[in-house]
């Protein structure tokens, strides 16, 4: 989004700003700022038309009609995410970011966007898919089509949908045809970079090939996931939770027809009748903190395991986050016939 148009400087005049605000149609608000874009007030329809009741006119000074204490958010804050469910909750919509200067860089849309994540995400998309073959004989899985669009192409749509600028692809069979289809990602409004694997690196070795992170933490997940995840729900309890590694995890439960005897020395102690145990698995979307990168080796097979073992090892907070919602790992001919009926009526 073009955040300039939501601009107009403090020397314009009311009739430049009706034009614009006509133009902004239901995202119809204003940001006044001075000629170094440092946010001075807001303005709307509904601030001008009180203006001319109060007597206001076609040459007054644009300053006379702002409300000089808009609400904003600081780029790349923290605790934005806590300011914007308070927003949402007042129905505010659009939201100026600025930086420690108080200068625009940019308007969130709420309307459009979930939230903003300072995350730099990695989606892994280079494996062979060969258990869809022949799907993937001359196509790679993360560009095989559920529904309208590519399997990643809805992970970048909701990457995007809560606020996350920066999407890096690690990329190895047939990677060319995914450059291809997302270029440098301007189409999609983000930045979209590229790691080539020359030899199969695993879910984290593949992180060593980008050159640097802008963020303090870092999302890495795998691309041919077909999930709603709520991901500022996901960042949120990483945050407050303190962890090294948030591990997304999927619950499942193992029901078992018969009693379990509890068996100590031969002896039956106990016992449990048709018990459910419940288990969690790797969902396949992580959490972790850049600094953990230096614990990492160089351009070599390093898989999530690995990774979770060498944390534990130096007594890293590592834990689980249960997606409670909808997540299908697209593996095989029939998960991938699932997804083709599931995304008919998954709520993104």
């Amino acid at each position: 989004m073009d955040f300039r148009k939501h601009l107009i400087l403090q020397r314009d005049s009311i009739r430049d700003a009706l034009a614009k605000l006509n133009i902004l149609g239901i995202d119809a608000i204003l940001f006044v700022a001075d000629e170094e874009d440092k946010l001075i007030g807001s303005l709307t329809d509904g601030d001008i038309r009180r203006g001319f009741v109060k007597g206001l006119t076609f040459e007054t000074p644009i300053l006379d009609y702002i409300q000089p204490n808009p609400v904003f958010i600081f780029q790349n804050d923290y605790d934005a995410i806590e300011q914007l469910e308070l927003f949402q909750r007042k129905s505010l919509k659009i939201i100026p970011i600025v930086d420690r200067n108080h200068r625009i860089v940019d308007i969130l849309n709420l309307r459009l966007k979930r939230s903003l994540l300072p995350l730099d995400t990695v989606l892994m998309a280079g494996g062979r898919g060969e258990r869809l073959s022949p799907l993937t004989d001359n196509c790679p899985k993360p560009l095989l089509k559920v529904g309208a669009k590519p399997i990643i192409e809805h992970n970048v749509d909701r990457l995007i949908n809560y606020g996350i600028n920066r999407i890096i692809i690690s990329i190895r069979y047939l990677g060319d045809q995914i450059k291809a289809h997302f270029n440098n990602g301007a189409v999609k409004d983000i930045k979209i970079e590229y790691v080539e694997e020359e030899n199969p690196l695993g879910t984290f070795g593949a992180l060593s090939l980008v050159d640097s992170f802008n963020t303090d933490n870092i999302l890495l997940m795998n691309s041919d996931l077909l999930t709603n995840i709520d991901f500022a729900d996901f960042y949120k309890s990483y945050i407050e939770s303190g962890a090294d590694l948030m591990i997304a995890s999927i619950p499942y439960q193992v029901k078992v027809p018969y009693a379990v005897l509890e068996i100590n020395n031969g002896q039956v102690i106990s016992f449990d009748e048709k018990p459910t145990y419940s288990y969690y698995s790797n969902g396949g979307i992580y959490l972790f903190k850049k600094s953990l990168l230096e614990f990492m080796p160089s351009n070599t097979f390093f898989n999530a395991t690995d990774f979770m073992e060498l944390l534990i090892a130096k007594k890293k907070k590592v834990i689980h986050y249960p997606i409670l919602g909808y997540w299908l790992d697209i593996g095989r001919p029939d998960d991938f016939e699932k997804a083709q009926n599931d995304i008919k009526h998954i709520k993104f």
